[in-house]
């Protein structure tokens, strides 16, 4: 079977340097006096290395919950003697102006900071020492960098006065700059003069008073982008100067004065011959654009320009790689001259990538630009839903969730659509890889945000998974995540109802130091506390069944979490269950299930042998509830009470010959030939029992147990009992004098199969 694509391995390369970042002080570094980490003398890093030693390091800080930031981190990069950087991208307000100083010494080739609201006018003198070698630099986002202020901890309330004493002088080698959310009170003009050599600028929502400036790069400029920004005639035909553009964006979201007409538009595809792609979505057109619907050229959708519904675009001399319509009137016409759109929903059925604005990921947006990632979400979401969506759809939901972790409209619209997109229609176009981003965040949306739909959204996701196969890589953090959306009291019991149910596939069939790990977390507590909750309700429903259930697979061959269960009041909840909920019975079944295993643990089964326990075990026994189920179990457990013996008894009422005798009743009564509503992944507690004299009706019960597994399911049950030495052990019961003759006959069954 082909490999799907994607579903290589992580490189070696990727795999050391998260390994080194997660563990520094054991790989890379030491500390210093005042405990400064402090890269160790015989380390010497070239670029490649050190470019993703960085770069990987802001992507675990914004993406793992689990990866804490090490203070100090760039200072390990202040020495190029010993490390190198060429290209860093830096985001968000966790750098600060004394990392971009310790960094300073390094000759970059490209800088990118993105939303880096804790720079200020101080690290401008930083970028000034990279002048002889940046040739890609981007700001976006970065307002107060050009503002001085006061100590580095602290951000004032108001803006300080504006540093003018930046230039970009003797940035001789710098081809391509991003400006993007420039402060109106930097003139662009003044600042970006000493730059002839551009051949890309991006300008989003900088106003631009006088726009003549641009033609300085008319002979070199090939990409300029202008979302949000004010367009004005003088603007266009400047724009129309830059004979050597090949990609123009002029797009926007918020409203504007300005109405984009066929002159316009025809000017823009006279003057500019080179473009290849032009996004001129959200503007206000006007109606002589188009040719008349029954004007326009017949058969089906072309994207040949002389076919070109749109009037303008019929001089193209070739179809455009990409063409922005996203929120005007020009998307519903047939023949548009581009082999990639970006529409809305009117188009009859377009991929999500058409609707996409793709410029604005992975970078952090302003507020202006976020209505048009979550619109463009939605429409994924509508999409997926009548599965119309393609691949690339969920690597760009994938980037949306993961680079605007911090929004809520877009968590929640985009944790919609990853939940159709998980689902089994898409699932053979996903590989590992793909599916571990998802979860990795679908968990970032869940540590983020408490709100219900998010949490619903996140939850449901996680269903479309196989549990517990595809989250072990996470797995503690995942069962951290759903028993703290269980913490509350009073929770929404959707979300309560798919979380428990979750918990209790997480907890079955793995193995024991997973249940111990999550015991430790609380996970038996909470269990117990949702139970006393619904019984305070009067109430059996799903959320009930399953935490009894989720208790009984945590519980399997765990003494820790027997412990616990009995230390967190769990005998008095059991009988509490049983008055007030006497004819449920898959709950009764669960319960019994749970005690069992408990009965397993020697040591702890004194705190089961009261006769208050014991009478409620024996009259369980004639239970004929959920077939023989809750019988076999209550009896499982009495048969590893009587098996310690009659000195450990201890009691005068009930009997103990009185209860083996009913046992032994209760075993002749099943049909042993019952399909068992029961998962056993080891024989070992019930093997056990098999060669005594001690308590022959609890030999004769494990005997009849393997005799019901082997013979009712053989292909599953025969391997495991061969393995764990049960035919030894049932040799040894045809031996012994005290074993029942009934016994025997099963035990030389069980040795047929």
């Amino acid at each position: 079977m082909a490999a799907k694509a994607g579903d290589n391995p992580d490189s070696l390369m990727a795999l050391s340097t998260a390994f080194c970042l997660r563990n520094l002080r054991r790989t890379m570094c030491y500390l210093g006096d005042g405990n400064k980490l402090c890269l160790r003398s015989d380390v010497f890093l070239p670029s490649e290395i050190c470019d993703k030693l960085v770069n990987t390091y802001m992507e675990l800080v914004h993406s793992d919950s689990s990866f804490e930031p090490q203070d100090g981190f760039f200072q390990l990069f202040s020495d190029p003697r010993s490390t190198r950087l060429t290209r860093v991208q830096l985001r968000e307000d966790l750098v600060w102006d004394r990392d971009l100083e310790a960094i300073g010494k390094q000759d970059l080739i490209e800088l990118h900071l993105t939303y880096c609201n804790s720079l200020s006018a101080r690290s401008l003198k930083t970028l000034a020492s990279f002048r002889q070698t940046l040739v890609s630099l981007s700001l976006f986002g970065c307002s107060h960098i050009f503002y001085r202020k006061g100590g580095e901890q602290q951000w004032p309330a108001s803006r300080q006065a504006l540093d003018t004493d930046f230039s970009f002088q003797g940035f001789n080698r710098l081809r391509l700059l991003n400006l993007g959310g420039l402060p109106e009170e930097v003139d662009p003009e003044a600042l970006l003069k000493p730059l002839p050599a551009l051949t890309s600028l991006d300008l989003s929502g900088v106003q631009l008073p006088r726009a003549a400036f641009l033609a300085q790069w008319k002979e070199r400029l090939a990409s300029l982008v202008l979302y949000n920004v004010d367009l004005s005639e003088e603007l266009v035909n400047t724009v129309v100067e830059l004979g050597h553009l090949r990609h123009l964006d002029i797009s926007r979201e918020r409203t504007s004065k300005f109405k984009m007409t066929r002159k316009i538009l025809t000017a823009i595809v006279q003057g500019l011959v080179n473009l290849v792609s032009l996004d001129i979505s959200g503007h206000i057109m006007l109606d002589n654009c188009t040719v008349p619907h029954l004007e326009e050229a017949m058969g089906r959708p072309s994207i040949e320009p002389c076919k070109s519904s749109i009037y303008p675009f019929q001089e193209l001399k070739r179809p455009l790689q990409f063409l922005g319509l996203y929120n005007t009137t020009l998307c519903n016409v047939t023949h548009i001259p581009a082999y990639k759109v970006k529409l809305d929903q009117g188009f009859p059925t377009p991929a999500l990538e058409s609707y996409w604005p793709c410029r604005l990921l992975p970078q952090p947006l302003h507020e202006h630009q976020m209505n048009q990632l979550i619109k463009a979400l939605g429409l994924c979401y509508y999409r997926v839903r009548p599965k119309t969506c393609t691949p690339s759809s969920f690597h760009l939901v994938i980037a949306a969730l993961k680079c605007h972790k911090y929004e809520k409209s877009v968590q929640v619209t985009g944790s919609a659509a990853l939940f159709y997109l998980t689902n089994t229609e898409y699932r053979s176009d996903q590989s590992m890889r793909l599916r571990r981003q998802v979860i990795q965040v679908v968990l970032n949306g869940m540590e983020q945000y408490q709100e219900v739909t998010v949490q619903r959204n996140c939850c449901l996701t996680l269903c479309n998974f196989s549990i517990p196969e595809e989250l072990e890589f996470q797995y503690g953090r995942v069962n951290l995540l759903l028993l703290k959306i269980l913490e509350p009291a009073r929770q929404d019991e959707s979300i309560q109802r798919i979380a428990v149910h979750l918990c209790n596939a997480l907890v079955c069939q793995v193995d024991n130091h997973h249940k111990e790990a999550v015991g430790k977390m609380g996970f038996v507590k909470t269990m117990l506390n949702l139970i006393q909750k619904k019984l305070q309700d009067r109430m059996c429903d799903q959320v009930m069944e399953f935490s009894w259930s989720a208790l009984w697979n945590i519980t399997d061959e765990t003494p820790d979490n027997c412990q616990m269960f009995l230390n967190c009041r769990g005998m008095s909840l059991f009988l509490d269950c049983l008055k007030e909920f006497p004819d449920k019975q898959e709950l009764h079944r669960n319960m019994l299930g749970l005690l069992g295993n408990v009965a397993e643990v020697r040591a702890l089964r004194p705190q089961l042998l009261t006769p208050q326990f014991i009478s409620v075990f024996s009259d369980l026994l004639d239970s004929k509830a959920d077939g023989i189920e809750v019988s076999y179990n209550a009896c499982g457990v009495l048969s590893h009470i009587v098996f310690d013996g009659p000195e450990a008894w201890g009691m005068e009422e009930p009997l103990r010959d009185t209860v083996m005798d009913k046992m032994m009743a209760a075993i002749q009564s099943w049909d042993v030939t019952s399909r068992r509503n029961i998962n056993y992944r080891s024989f070992e507690p019930i093997l056990r029992l098999l060669p005594q004299s001690i308590a022959p009706v609890s030999q004769h019960w494990a005997t009849w147990a393997l005799f019901n597994l082997v013979s009712v399911y053989p292909s599953k049950y025969c391997p495991l009992l061969v393995k764990e030495g049960g035919i030894v052990l049932l040799e040894k019961v045809l031996e012994l004098q005290t074993s029942h003759e009934e016994t025997k006959d099963m035990a030389r069954y069980d040795l047929t199969y």
